[in-house]
């Protein structure tokens, strides 16, 4: 049976609890009379510029430009600026050190650990991500080690003025980010929050996924869901007419998946992996049923894979992604589920590498990197946390830690999807989460009495704000993790 290839975006952290915490969340520091500003001292930093600063209540909030190295190997080979945005509490906290692996959010937003903590929090464009992408673009320079020493030369610009503790967290990859940065550079970080962090360690053999899908949810739930599926395949051809046409009146195209034709087949067969992604077990009997319109059934498909991704204007943004799918990070395969046999035309559509425009040279697949990341995390890693979501295809092939891992964790929220975080956790596990951040952050002894659940146990030190403990990037396009 053939392997079909599947990829959703992650949804980052979703962030933010309504446990009560302290006050410690007021009004920001400010230099002491003939002490330098922050903003000077960070504007100090050779390499280091001002894009813009937004007014945020109880912060400051910066976002700046910094000359990286192309090649952190050979530094004098020419720079880049990279994007990174500074979310300033005080110099006497904490620093929370996020990516989303992807594009950088410009609005003020906290991550989990930042909230927890009540900490500073440090976010980084990854590399190749516009505007972060050296020009002319050597698609060689973007992996793994090149893009964690970005982050450790960003820490230690910023080390000297935010000389506390720092966490390093991201969801989906930037939960992966983050792991690779603590792998290639361990004395960096103090600890690490790692969300829904896929690990995909060998792509030949990725039966996990298989026996995900067969398990996941109900059987009734399942079968509504792959109802939808092979109907749509069943109606393939009225789909791919309105489809074709809704690009034509928008002027969207087709150039990487060739037809509309194509494209469609990733789509719908994305439909069922992006809905455990993202929706609740409990709305799967409110789809529609197989037998409903084709309307209905194209209509319900957008919502829950998006049909507009799949083009050109959809995926062309993420090719840094892709390219690093094809060459190191690895893909998720899975067998044709038996309801789809005979329905499918192109075997060869789904490799990642077929989302990555033709002029850009594409090395072998290095089949030892993530491997490496595998080893060192069960055998050699200390204070990372990995959060996970009982129901997120994601979590079919997750981070483990061996007996050898010192202070680290692996927890599963129970029902929660991509959105999972520690606030999802049992009570027992969320309370050893959140335990184990504030002793990372070096705040462990602030989670007094005040600072504590109704249950007595460790609690985020800064209380919940809805503007800021929000999701830092918002759901984006099926197609990635």
């Amino acid at each position: 049976m053939r392997a079909a290839l599947r990829w959703v975006l992650a949804l980052a952290v979703l962030i933010g609890t309504a446990s009560t915490g302290t006050a410690s969340a007021g009004a920001v520091t400010t230099a002491e009379p003939g002490v330098p500003d922050v903003k000077d001292r960070i504007l100090d930093i050779d390499g280091m510029r001002l894009i813009e600063e937004k007014p945020v209540s109880g912060y400051r909030f910066f976002v700046l430009g910094y000359q990286q190295p192309v090649d952190h190997r050979r530094p004098w080979k020419g720079t880049f600026e990279q994007r990174i945005s500074l979310l300033h509490k005080s110099e006497d906290r904490p620093t929370v050190f996020f990516t989303s692996g992807y594009g950088l959010n410009t609005n003020p937003a906290r991550s989990e650990p930042t909230r927890i903590a009540d900490a500073n929090q440090v976010s980084m464009e990854y590399r190749f991500f516009t505007p972060s992408r050296p020009e002319p673009a050597d698609w060689s320079k973007l992996d793994i080690w090149q893009a964690a020493s970005d982050q450790h030369r960003i820490h230690t610009a910023l080390d000297d003025i935010y000389d506390r503790n720092w966490i390093s967290t991201g969801g989906s990859k930037g939960g992966m980010t983050a792991t690779y940065y603590r792998r290639f550079y361990p004395n960096d970080m103090d600890g690490t929050v790692a969300y829904v962090a896929p690990n995909n360690t060998n792509v030949r053999n990725n039966t996990a996924y298989d026996r995900f899908f067969r398990n996941v949810a109900t059987e009734e739930c399942r079968e509504r869901l792959n109802g939808i599926q092979r109907e749509a395949f069943l109606r393939r051809d009225e789909m791919v007419n309105r489809y074709e046409k809704w690009a034509e009146d928008g002027g969207y195209t087709f150039e990487l998946y060739e037809t509309p034709d194509r494209a469609f087949e990733v789509v719908v067969l994305d439909f069922v992996w992006a809905y455990f992604q993202y929706q609740d077990e409990a709305d799967c009997l409110d789809a529609p049923a197989a037998d409903a319109t084709t309307d209905e059934l194209y209509d319900y498909i957008d919502q829950i894979s998006g049909f507009a991704f799949y083009t050109d204007q959809g995926m062309l943004p993420y090719t840094p992604y892709y390219y690093q799918a094809a060459t190191e990070l690895g893909y998720p395969t899975l067998r044709t589920p038996s309801h789809l046999r005979g329905l499918l035309r192109y075997p060869d559509v789904y490799h990642p590498s077929n989302a990555v425009p033709d002029d850009i040279p594409m090395p072998r697949f290095d089949r030892y990197a993530m491997k490496d990341i595998d080893r060192w995390v069960r055998w050699r890693s200390s204070e990372m946390l990995f959060v996970n979501g009982e129901n997120d295809p994601w979590g079919a092939e997750p981070f483990r830690v061996g007996p050898r891992a010192d202070d680290s964790f692996v927890f599963t929220a129970p029902g929660a999807n991509h959105g999972a975080n520690i606030a999802a956790l049992t009570e027992d596990e969320r309370a050893t989460a959140t335990d184990a951040v504030l002793r990372w952050a070096g705040v462990a002894d602030e989670s007094g009495p005040s600072a504590r659940s109704a249950g007595g146990d460790a609690a985020p030190l800064a209380p919940y704000d809805a503007k800021l403990d929000t999701p830092m990037v918002e759901r984006t396009p099926i197609g990635l993790p």
